[in-house]
């Protein structure tokens, strides 16, 4: 079963009234025959682009609770849109709580969001599973205890980009162009500090908004530094424009883009896949656009369970693909806690992640958590598109993270 509502809030909420708010309700009883699960997303709005996460993730659960659900229980997934608002974002989590009684909130969408609700959560006692973002302040076990990460942090993943042009570009020089939110603030963050003395060979950064309208003004005035590397930060959408800009410039560096921009389907096709050829990125899931997973056993199931549940007109999307990939994540951890639905048992089992593969994972890509460290998923691959597909290179890279380190 799934309720995907839309609703809009124009009343700004104060993080500061949160101890004016009810007192927590009580555990769910034990003969409770379902599994509540609140998520927020951007289905309207700037990144609206996203909402495919939350839908692939209703598409999943509706095959679960197809297959006799959970441990006996069917699966209740409630995905509301927050337009991208913060506000919005913690209004409607709290509607998901205190009138739709959810066991937890799952996977929702963004950074800003997920920090609006996250001190809501930790003082109600409500499981904050894998966010979906990257920033390091979502995976503080100490600090938040019931808010938990998933994906590989920002921040390492801009380092893996600086320690890459360190070992194949020593001394050359590099322009960025990066969104001007949390998001690319992490990520550009993660590239000066890899970077670290060799900053001044950034010649040129420019932070652009989301609905930009002078991304041409800014490739040509990265084309005129004169570097030889170009680093992208952003969402596959404005990934695809600026490399077709820089082809049309007749402008050929070395360009680096972030993972999420890193969708054939959505960012390597539309930009021209000759233009898109030399590509550099970093990744931890498959893409499904991607021949190179044509006969693969998991992205088969993936095709199939597009066929059947998930009815859309593209199964070549990314962030549908990370929906599929977070849900089998929770999926396990639901599994997990057996009997006990209680929320301190479905915190427990989230921490309790032993070297699991996600099925859609690259490979040698895996999810470890324990109680004192609550990022699941630590490693990545660099890959290069080769006008076709992606080629991985080198070795697994264990991402760096450090407790605290984001505060």
């Amino acid at each position: 079963m799934r309720v995907i509502g839309r609703m809009l809030f124009v009343s700004m909420i104060a993080i500061a009234s949160l101890g004016a708010m009810s007192e927590q309700r009580a555990e769910q009883p034990a003969n409770d025959d379902e599994i509540r699960i609140g998520n927020v997303m951007p289905y309207s709005g700037p990144l609206s682009e996203f909402g495919a996460i939350g839908q692939a993730e209703a598409a999943y659960f509706d095959m679960i609770n197809a297959r006799g659900g959970i441990n006996g229980r069917k699966i209740r997934f409630i995905t509301r849109d927050d337009n991208s608002d913060p506000a919005n974002a913690l209004e409607l989590t709290r509607n998901l709580v205190e009138k739709d009684d959810v066991h937890l909130m799952f996977g929702s969408f963004g950074t800003p969001g997920n920090i609006a609700t996250r001190w809501y959560l930790n003082e109600k006692r409500i499981p904050q599973l894998f966010v979906a973002s990257g920033d390091e302040e979502l995976s503080q076990a100490k600090a938040f205890p019931w808010t938990m990460g998933w994906q590989p942090s920002f921040r390492s993943e801009g380092r893996i980009y600086a320690n890459y042009i360190q070992a194949y570009y020593p001394k050359k020089k590099i322009v960025v162009l990066w969104q001007n939110d949390q998001f690319g603030r992490m990520l550009y963050r993660g590239i000066q500090e890899g970077l670290g003395d060799l900053n001044r060979l950034v010649l040129v950064d420019i932070a652009f908004d989301i609905a930009d309208e002078h991304l041409e003004g800014h490739v040509s005035i990265l084309k005129r530094a004169g570097a030889d590397i170009f680093v992208f930060l952003g969402v596959p959408s404005t990934a695809s424009k600026v490399i077709k800009l820089a082809a049309s410039l007749k402008w050929r560096p070395v360009i680096i883009v972030n993972d999420a921009s890193a969708s054939i389907a959505n960012a390597m096709a539309p930009a021209g896949l000759e233009n898109s050829a030399g590509v550099i990125s970093a990744a931890f899931l498959k893409d499904p656009s991607d021949p190179a997973w044509k006969n693969d056993p998991a992205m088969k199931d993936w095709f199939a369970f597009m066929d059947k549940y998930h009815h859309v007109e593209s199964t070549n999307n990314t962030a549908a693909l990370y929906g599929y990939a977070a849900a089998e994540a929770l999926t396990q951890v639901l599994k997990q806690c057996g009997d006990d639905f209680s929320r301190e048992n479905i915190m427990r089992q989230a921490a309790s992640l032993r070297d699991q593969q996600p099925s859609v994972a690259l490979p040698n890509i895996r999810m470890s958590t324990s109680p004192n460290s609550y990022l699941p998923i630590r490693q990545m691959r660099l890959v290069q598109f080769d006008g076709r597909s992606w080629q991985p290179f080198g070795d697994v890279i264990e991402t760096a993270f450090t407790e605290g380190a984001a505060r």
